[in-house]
Protein backbone atom coordinates (compact mmCIF):
# COMPACT_ATOMS: atom_id res chain seq x y z
CA UNK A 1 0.00 0.00 0.00
CA UNK A 2 1.44 3.37 -0.87
CA UNK A 3 1.95 5.61 1.75
CA UNK A 4 1.66 9.34 2.28
CA UNK A 5 4.98 11.90 1.91
CA UNK A 6 5.31 14.40 3.98
CA UNK A 7 7.49 17.42 2.88
CA UNK A 8 10.95 17.51 4.19
CA UNK A 9 12.37 20.14 7.24
CA UNK A 10 15.44 21.90 7.84
CA UNK A 11 15.36 21.60 12.19
CA UNK A 12 16.47 24.12 14.35
CA UNK A 13 17.99 22.71 17.07
CA UNK A 14 17.01 25.36 19.53
CA UNK A 15 13.58 24.42 19.21
CA UNK A 16 12.34 21.00 20.29
CA UNK A 17 12.58 18.53 18.14
CA UNK A 18 8.96 16.75 18.33
CA UNK A 19 7.57 19.79 17.92
CA UNK A 20 9.41 21.15 14.61
CA UNK A 21 8.48 17.78 13.47
CA UNK A 22 4.93 17.70 14.74
CA UNK A 23 4.30 20.77 12.79
CA UNK A 24 5.44 19.91 9.46
CA UNK A 25 3.69 16.88 9.37
CA UNK A 26 0.42 18.88 10.36
CA UNK A 27 0.81 21.03 7.73
CA UNK A 28 1.82 18.16 5.24
CA UNK A 29 -1.17 16.57 5.83
CA UNK A 30 -3.77 19.77 5.98
CA UNK A 31 -1.48 21.18 2.95
CA UNK A 32 -2.43 17.44 1.29
CA UNK A 33 -4.06 16.90 -2.10
CA UNK A 34 -7.38 14.25 -2.16
CA UNK A 35 -5.30 12.24 -4.06
CA UNK A 36 -2.66 11.73 -1.64
CA UNK A 37 -2.93 8.18 0.33
CA UNK A 38 -4.32 8.26 4.01
CA UNK A 39 -1.61 6.07 5.55
CA UNK A 40 1.64 7.39 6.37
CA UNK A 41 5.16 5.63 6.65
CA UNK A 42 5.99 3.82 9.79
CA UNK A 43 7.44 5.47 12.79
CA UNK A 44 10.98 3.96 11.74
CA UNK A 45 10.68 5.53 7.87
CA UNK A 46 9.00 9.14 9.37
CA UNK A 47 12.22 9.57 12.01
CA UNK A 48 14.68 8.59 8.90
CA UNK A 49 13.00 10.95 7.05
CA UNK A 50 13.10 13.69 9.20
CA UNK A 51 16.56 12.88 10.83
CA UNK A 52 15.02 12.30 13.89
CA UNK A 53 15.15 9.44 17.08
CA UNK A 54 12.18 7.24 16.64
CA UNK A 55 11.12 8.33 20.44
CA UNK A 56 11.11 11.98 18.86
CA UNK A 57 9.18 10.74 16.21
CA UNK A 58 6.69 9.14 18.32
CA UNK A 59 6.10 11.97 20.92
CA UNK A 60 5.33 14.21 17.33
CA UNK A 61 2.32 11.84 16.32
CA UNK A 62 1.35 11.98 19.65
CA UNK A 63 0.89 15.35 19.27
CA UNK A 64 -1.16 14.65 15.97
CA UNK A 65 -3.51 12.15 17.43
CA UNK A 66 -4.16 14.29 20.26
CA UNK A 67 -5.37 16.81 17.67
CA UNK A 68 -7.42 14.24 15.89
CA UNK A 69 -5.37 14.63 13.20
CA UNK A 70 -4.38 10.68 12.75
CA UNK A 71 -5.43 7.82 14.12
CA UNK A 72 -3.20 4.65 15.39
CA UNK A 73 -3.68 1.33 14.87
CA UNK A 74 -1.71 -2.01 16.03
CA UNK A 75 -0.57 -3.68 13.22
CA UNK A 76 -2.30 -1.90 10.98
CA UNK A 77 -0.59 1.43 10.95
CA UNK A 78 -1.05 5.28 11.23
CA UNK A 79 -3.58 6.88 9.02
CA UNK A 80 -4.92 10.60 8.61
CA UNK A 81 -8.42 10.90 9.58
CA UNK A 82 -10.33 12.05 6.62
CA UNK A 83 -12.69 14.49 7.86
CA UNK A 84 -9.50 16.02 9.96
CA UNK A 85 -10.46 19.39 12.21
CA UNK A 86 -9.98 22.55 10.64
CA UNK A 87 -8.90 25.77 12.54
CA UNK A 88 -7.51 23.92 15.78
CA UNK A 89 -5.22 26.35 18.21
CA UNK A 90 -1.83 26.94 17.28
CA UNK A 91 0.50 26.75 19.63
CA UNK A 92 3.38 28.49 18.19
CA UNK A 93 7.19 28.12 19.46
CA UNK A 94 8.73 30.23 16.98
CA UNK A 95 9.75 27.90 14.06
CA UNK A 96 8.52 28.92 10.67
CA UNK A 97 6.81 25.69 10.13
CA UNK A 98 4.15 26.47 12.70
CA UNK A 99 3.46 29.54 10.48
CA UNK A 100 2.85 27.09 7.43
CA UNK A 101 0.71 24.70 10.03
CA UNK A 102 -1.38 27.41 11.05
CA UNK A 103 -1.89 28.83 7.74
CA UNK A 104 -2.86 25.57 6.28
CA UNK A 105 -5.78 23.22 6.17
CA UNK A 106 -8.85 24.98 4.32
CA UNK A 107 -10.23 25.84 1.14
CA UNK A 108 -8.62 28.74 -0.45
CA UNK A 109 -10.49 31.05 -3.11
CA UNK A 110 -7.68 33.51 -4.76
CA UNK A 111 -10.26 36.86 -4.70
CA UNK A 112 -7.87 39.26 -6.65
CA UNK A 113 -3.93 39.74 -7.25
CA UNK A 114 -2.15 42.34 -8.81
CA UNK A 115 0.78 45.19 -8.04
CA UNK A 116 -0.45 48.39 -6.02
CA UNK A 117 1.44 51.35 -4.56
CA UNK A 118 2.84 50.55 -0.99
CA UNK A 119 -0.05 50.80 1.89
CA UNK A 120 1.29 53.89 3.98
CA UNK A 121 0.93 51.55 6.79
CA UNK A 122 3.76 49.10 5.55
CA UNK A 123 5.95 51.91 3.96
CA UNK A 124 8.75 51.39 6.49
CA UNK A 125 8.82 47.54 5.49
CA UNK A 126 9.63 48.47 1.67
CA UNK A 127 11.53 50.81 1.70
CA UNK A 128 13.16 50.42 -1.94
CA UNK A 129 9.60 49.96 -3.77
CA UNK A 130 7.08 52.05 -4.91
CA UNK A 131 4.99 49.35 -5.23
CA UNK A 132 4.53 45.66 -4.18
CA UNK A 133 2.61 42.28 -5.36
CA UNK A 134 -1.14 41.92 -3.30
CA UNK A 135 -2.35 38.98 -3.24
CA UNK A 136 -6.43 38.63 -1.45
CA UNK A 137 -7.40 35.02 -0.50
CA UNK A 138 -10.29 34.07 1.45
CA UNK A 139 -9.98 30.69 3.68
CA UNK A 140 -13.23 28.55 4.43
CA UNK A 141 -13.60 25.52 6.37
CA UNK A 142 -13.57 22.47 3.78
CA UNK A 143 -16.70 20.61 5.33
CA UNK A 144 -19.15 23.74 5.91
CA UNK A 145 -17.79 26.14 3.39
CA UNK A 146 -18.10 29.25 5.94
CA UNK A 147 -15.33 31.71 5.65
CA UNK A 148 -12.72 32.20 8.22
CA UNK A 149 -10.23 34.50 7.15
CA UNK A 150 -9.38 36.49 4.31
CA UNK A 151 -5.54 37.69 3.90
CA UNK A 152 -3.91 40.52 1.81
CA UNK A 153 0.14 38.84 1.66
CA UNK A 154 2.44 42.23 0.55
CA UNK A 155 5.42 40.66 -1.42
CA UNK A 156 8.33 41.98 -2.84
CA UNK A 157 7.89 42.70 -7.03
CA UNK A 158 11.09 40.38 -7.86
CA UNK A 159 9.65 37.62 -5.93
CA UNK A 160 6.18 37.64 -7.04
CA UNK A 161 7.03 37.38 -10.30
CA UNK A 162 8.04 33.65 -9.73
CA UNK A 163 4.73 32.71 -8.18
CA UNK A 164 2.59 30.54 -9.71
CA UNK A 165 -1.33 31.67 -8.75
CA UNK A 166 -2.29 28.02 -8.20
CA UNK A 167 0.27 27.30 -5.55
CA UNK A 168 -1.10 30.33 -3.67
CA UNK A 169 -4.47 28.10 -3.78
CA UNK A 170 -3.00 24.98 -2.80
CA UNK A 171 -0.25 26.40 -0.16
CA UNK A 172 0.28 29.09 2.44
CA UNK A 173 2.60 31.96 1.06
CA UNK A 174 4.93 31.25 3.56
CA UNK A 175 5.56 27.51 2.08
CA UNK A 176 5.40 29.07 -1.45
CA UNK A 177 8.80 31.59 -0.76
CA UNK A 178 10.21 28.96 1.10
CA UNK A 179 9.90 25.94 -0.76
CA UNK A 180 8.85 26.63 -4.73
CA UNK A 181 9.92 30.17 -4.56
CA UNK A 182 13.61 29.19 -2.56
CA UNK A 183 13.46 32.66 -0.66
CA UNK A 184 16.14 31.95 2.07
CA UNK A 185 13.28 32.79 5.20
CA UNK A 186 15.59 33.94 8.65
CA UNK A 187 12.15 34.77 10.87
CA UNK A 188 8.52 35.74 11.16
CA UNK A 189 7.25 38.71 13.17
CA UNK A 190 3.87 38.05 14.27
CA UNK A 191 1.55 40.94 15.60
CA UNK A 192 -1.77 39.48 16.66
CA UNK A 193 -4.85 42.27 18.36
CA UNK A 194 -8.37 42.45 18.48
CA UNK A 195 -10.66 44.59 16.02
CA UNK A 196 -14.08 45.22 15.35
CA UNK A 197 -15.03 43.97 11.61
CA UNK A 198 -15.61 46.94 9.70
CA UNK A 199 -18.01 46.26 6.34
CA UNK A 200 -15.67 44.90 3.78
CA UNK A 201 -14.63 42.14 6.85
CA UNK A 202 -17.74 41.50 8.17
CA UNK A 203 -19.49 40.95 4.64
CA UNK A 204 -15.95 38.75 3.73
CA UNK A 205 -16.12 37.03 6.80
CA UNK A 206 -19.89 36.64 6.89
CA UNK A 207 -20.25 37.77 10.44
CA UNK A 208 -22.17 40.90 11.66
CA UNK A 209 -20.77 44.32 11.59
CA UNK A 210 -18.55 45.22 14.22
CA UNK A 211 -18.02 41.64 15.58
CA UNK A 212 -14.81 40.94 16.94
CA UNK A 213 -11.91 39.76 14.94
CA UNK A 214 -8.45 38.70 15.62
CA UNK A 215 -6.29 41.47 13.08
CA UNK A 216 -3.14 39.35 12.53
CA UNK A 217 0.32 40.60 10.37
CA UNK A 218 3.12 38.77 9.83
CA UNK A 219 6.09 40.31 8.69
CA UNK A 220 8.32 37.84 6.61
CA UNK A 221 11.95 38.44 6.89
CA UNK A 222 15.55 36.86 5.26
CA UNK A 223 18.56 36.29 6.07
CA UNK A 224 19.90 39.68 5.39
CA UNK A 225 17.13 41.47 6.96
CA UNK A 226 15.19 42.31 3.84
CA UNK A 227 11.72 42.30 4.28
CA UNK A 228 9.55 39.91 1.56
CA UNK A 229 6.17 39.59 2.66
CA UNK A 230 4.05 41.36 4.56
CA UNK A 231 0.84 39.27 5.76
CA UNK A 232 -2.31 41.38 7.02
CA UNK A 233 -4.90 38.07 8.14
CA UNK A 234 -8.33 38.73 9.62
CA UNK A 235 -9.50 36.04 11.27
CA UNK A 236 -13.16 35.31 12.85
CA UNK A 237 -13.08 35.86 16.56
CA UNK A 238 -15.27 32.75 17.50
CA UNK A 239 -13.15 30.49 15.09
CA UNK A 240 -9.55 30.86 16.22
CA UNK A 241 -7.24 31.45 19.40
CA UNK A 242 -3.31 32.10 19.74
CA UNK A 243 -1.31 30.30 22.44
CA UNK A 244 2.49 31.24 22.08
CA UNK A 245 4.66 29.28 24.57
CA UNK A 246 8.41 31.08 25.68
CA UNK A 247 10.87 28.48 26.32
CA UNK A 248 13.96 28.67 28.39
CA UNK A 249 17.03 28.76 26.75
Amino acid sequence: MTSFAPDSIVLNRKLPLWYQVSQSLRASILGRSTEDPLRLPTEEQLAEHYGVSVLTMRQALKELEDEGLISRHRRRGTFIEPGVRRGAPVRLLGSVDAIVAQQSGMTTELLDHGTVPVPAGLTEYFPDFEEVAAYHRLRSDEKTGEPTNHAVNHVRPDLAARIDLEDLIRWPMTKVLRDVVGADISRITDTVEARLADPETARLLQVPLLSPILHYTGVTYDTEGRVLDVAVIHYRGDRFSFTVTLEAT
